[in-house]
């Protein structure tokens, strides 16, 4: 037969072309592509291809390489592995139109050979090949011709004809390609005489061979004719001799004589199989009927058929047995499994929804009431609402957290985590009793000192009691009140230098040091540190010996460097700061058209109150005057925002909690960490400024209120856990302690404990400083007493909390001094904002909660 390729295009002529291609693959021992084609040069492409619809297997494929000049034959052998054959010496890809000859021969024999014939010119083979895989019955269907294809693309050049000839010889292809071939050797045309001899030949044995089927069609009937002869009895010839015997019918199939030739009749092929009875094939059930339920496999067995068992998510029989007829009547059934009714919700969380589907489910969102997902689980949602699911203590309360969540936290008095409380004497946030958290927050553990606050729960020697409450500290048997190292144990008391702390203790200890300031944190204090700020320079050459700069910037050329120069583009070698407001005098202007504290030049919100100057995207523009805080394009409160992130850039805005559409307001880069200074905002200060996490006295300043008074000493300050606990140490003249980092506003809480039976001074803290002329004062004094030096006035203070607003017209000094000691107003320096009216003075040996609210914007102070 031959096939027009290009004549192939439905799917029904598709089919059937594939079909009689498998057929004819069983029988014959040659198969030939036959082309003409032209292609550009260098170019190259598929010109034919069996390929497997399902998966795109190549059974058989023919492909030209034009720039090396090849022909390329791949195929799937026996074992289904693809074998490729390269045919070399083949100039197709030069523009002109091309014959080309693939001749596969030995298709029924061991040894595969491979021929390439280029114009009727032999030009390589390839012998000794594996054989051809047989393409099995059940995939006839799924097979396709695909021609003049090149990867993806429609071959490069034009195809003119394309045949496919199964069997045959190489004469008779030639005769269709006008290419003389006698035998297997090729020859050349010569002439116009010569091709009409060939044809004439070609005709002459086409003759014979037809001559010679008949020859051999009569001898089979006169061979038939004989033998019934011999075989007849009423001749007497022969005995009758039995066709069944051997039986020539298929195995198991039951055989009959008759008087018709050739003397015998086969019955139906046994179940499951199909055929004439002489020859029976396995009828293929999966692919006939599809007796088996979508999702299981179909097993032909040959004979029969098995279906596998139901699929995951279903439930049913497992079928199998012979025939068709029996696969269509016996198909498979499998029900859908509902695993959201299992007694466990489908392995879904218990409090989440189930929802089942076909041969499956899924996990959803929690059930009303409850807060979680699958993967950390859906608790109960707590609720500051509804006393039921209030998780917090009867002695604690409930706060809204920014992303939407609850916290608990215990009432003034008790401590703990807040979901559990215990009585809190001294007010330090730890209980006088242990609490059985679950959590192992460290405030539900039992207070080393009930009665004296002490946040860090300090303890030198570790004996169960706080240092504040230890009379022997470091437990070396020396009492606190003549120990030279209170936290040092050192039984000799050694002491080498003239200050009050032993060497043990002491970071100088050859270096009268009483301070034991050390800067760089080095262990080695400032009075006998070469470098007191570690930035590598020695002090007698740094322009900053107490703040690091490895670059002794100096713009103003004052020798002082920038980084501790209070103007650093105006040349103030003193570097004078009468009001202590860290600005020079020589560049102080004192003009702050917002109040903020600073002056217009330095003012990144000049118009706005900002003392902070938290400017988040660093664009110059702090954040209360920016639009657009984080840089992201979004603006902080007005379309298309607000920006759920304000701090933290997020132009996609992207918020996967609570609504679908709509979140919690809460962005995801944010959601738990609000500035993104890697605390999380339940824990931070500050969650909405990324320079300020904790409360930390640490680094301050200290700011004397009366430089000329010489009644007591300076004040001296020491600073406990980790900067949040901050302790005067002894009786002083008045003075602050004032943190380098401002606020726009503050929500501040804090103990005050008076740890003293000797005194009656004043006690209390200051906020909202801008300099030492100007801040807000929290007062106590414990009785009435009139200040003891009556010039420039007399002063008189009266028991009771007292909060005062100071606007100093002279700073720090006698009159500053006598206006803060007297209760009421003093005109050009302290005004009386609230005094309580109880006049009720602080108790020794006592600790005081208090709480302050204040925003400068609103002037609002509680």
């Amino acid at each position: 037969p031959v096939i027009d390729l290009l004549m192939v295009s439905e799917a029904r002529q598709m089919a059937s072309i594939t079909h009689k291609i498998r057929m004819e693959l069983l029988t014959i021992n040659d198969v030939y592509l036959l082309s003409t084609f032209r292609l550009p040069p260098k170019q190259g492409g598929t010109l034919f291809g069996l390929y497997s619809k399902k998966d795109n297997t190549r059974w058989l494929e023919v492909s030209v390489v034009g720039k090396i000049n090849k022909v390329l034959v791949r195929y799937l052998r026996e074992d289904n592995k693809l074998h490729s054959v390269n045919l070399q010496h083949a100039p197709v890809a030069d523009g002109q139109s091309h014959t080309v000859i693939v001749r596969l021969s030995g298709l029924r024999g061991d040894m595969l050979s491979v021929e390439l014939y280029v114009d009727c010119k032999q030009v390589d083979s390839s012998v000794g090949l594996p054989e051809l895989s047989e393409i099995p019955l059940a995939e006839v269907e799924s097979i396709e011709v695909r021609t003049g294809q090149k990867a993806y693309q429609r071959m490069q050049g034009f195809v003119e004809s394309m045949k496919l000839i199964l069997g045959g010889s190489m004469s008779r292809v030639g005769a269709l390609s006008e290419c003389p071939f006698q035998g297997d050797e090729s020859i050349h045309s010569a002439g116009e005489q010569t091709k009409a001899l060939v044809t004439q030949l070609t005709l002459f044995n086409r003759v014979l061979t037809e001559l010679r089927e008949d020859i051999r069609d009569q001898t089979k009937e006169m061979s038939l004719i004989r033998n019934t002869i011999m075989e007849c009895q009423v001749c007497g010839f022969h005995e009758h001799r039995s066709r069944c015997n051997p039986n020539p019918c298929f195995s198991g199939v039951d055989c009959m004589e008759t008087y018709e030739y050739p003397g015998y009749r086969c019955g139906p092929c046994p179940p499951g199989l199909e055929g004439n009875g002489t020859y029976c094939a396995d009828i293929d059930e999966c692919s006939h009927a599809n007796p088996c339920f979508p999702g299981s496999k179909c097993i032909n067995t040959a004979p029969g058929f098995r279906c596998e068992p139901c699929p995951r998510g279903y439930r049913g029989n497992t079928v199998s047995g012979v025939g068709a007829d029996y696969a269509r009547a016996s198909k498979q059934v499998c029900t859908d499994i509902d695993e959201c009714n299992d007694g466990n919700n489908g392995g879904c969380d218990p409090n989440s929804i189930c929802t089942n589907t076909l041969g499956s489910y899924k996990c959803g969102p929690c059930k009303s009431g409850f807060v979680g997902n699958q993967t950390s689980g859906c608790v109960l949602q707590q609720s500051c609402s509804t006393p039921t699911n209030n998780p917090c203590d009867v002695n604690g309360f409930c706060m809204f957290e920014r992303n939407g969540e609850i916290s608990c936290a215990c009432n003034v008095g008790w401590a703990g985590n807040g979901n559990v409380c215990g009585q809190d004497t001294d007010l330090d946030g730890y209980p006088d009793e242990p609490l059985p958290c679950i959590d192992n927050n460290k405030h539900c553990k039992q207070d080393n000192c009930r009665l004296t606050p002490n946040s860090g729960q300090e303890d030198a020697d570790n004996d169960g009691i706080g240092d504040q409450c230890d009379d022997d500290a470091d437990g070396d048997g020396i009492k606190n009140v003549e120990d030279n190292c209170r936290l040092f144990p050192n039984k000799d008391q050694q002491n080498s230098d003239t200050d009050s702390f032993g060497d043990a203790c002491d970071n100088c200890p050859n270096v009268p040091n009483n301070d034991q300031r050390d800067t760089d944190s080095n262990g080695e204090g400032d009075a006998c540190d070469n470098d007191i700020d570690g930035d590598g320079i020695p002090n007698m050459l740094d322009n900053c010996p107490k703040v690091p700069n490895p670059l002794q910037t100096d713009r103003d050329e004052d020798g002082v460097g920038d980084a501790c120069d209070s103007c650093p583009e105006m040349s103030n070698p003193t570097q004078t700061d009468m009001d202590s407001d860290l600005v020079g005098d020589i560049c102080d202007t004192n003009e702050d058209s917002d109040g903020d504290g600073h002056q217009d030049t330095k003012d990144n919100c000049a118009e706005i109150p900002n003392s902070s100057q938290l400017d988040s995207d660093n664009d110059g523009l702090g954040d209360d005057c920016d639009n657009d805080d984080d840089n992201d394009g979004i603006p902080d409160y007005v379309a298309p925002g607000p920006d759920n992130c304000r701090l933290i850039p997020n132009p996609n805005q992207k918020d996967s909690d609570g609504c679908v559409s709509l979140g919690n307001g809460v962005g995801d880069v944010c959601e738990e960490d609000f500035d993104n200074d890697t605390v999380v905002d339940q824990l931070d200060v500050c969650p909405e400024s990324a320079e300020v996490t904790l409360t930390d006295f640490r680094a301050y300043q200290t700011v004397i209120l009366d430089p000329e008074g010489d009644a007591q000493i300076d004040p001296n300050w020491v600073v406990l856990n980790q900067g949040m606990e901050i302790v005067q140490t002894m009786n002083s003249d008045p003075g602050l302690a004032v943190g380098y980092t401002a606020f726009n506003g503050v929500d501040f809480e804090g103990t005050f404990h008076v740890n003293t039976i000797t005194d009656d001074d004043y006690a209390g803290f200051i906020f909202s400083y801008q300099d030492s002329a100007s801040f807000y004062v929290v007062m106590w004094k414990q009785t009435e007493q009139t200040y003891w030096q009556a010039t420039p006035f007399r002063a008189v203070a009266e028991p009771g909390l007292q909060l005062k607003a100071v606007k100093s017209s002279t700073g720090p000094g006698e009159h500053l001094r006598n206006a803060l000691w007297h209760t009421g107003h003093t005109p050009d320096h302290v005004r009386l904002l609230w005094k309580d009216p109880r006049n009720v003075g602080w108790r020794d040996k006592t600790s005081y909660r208090w709480q302050l609210t204040h925003r400068p914007q609103v002037g609002y102070i509680r």
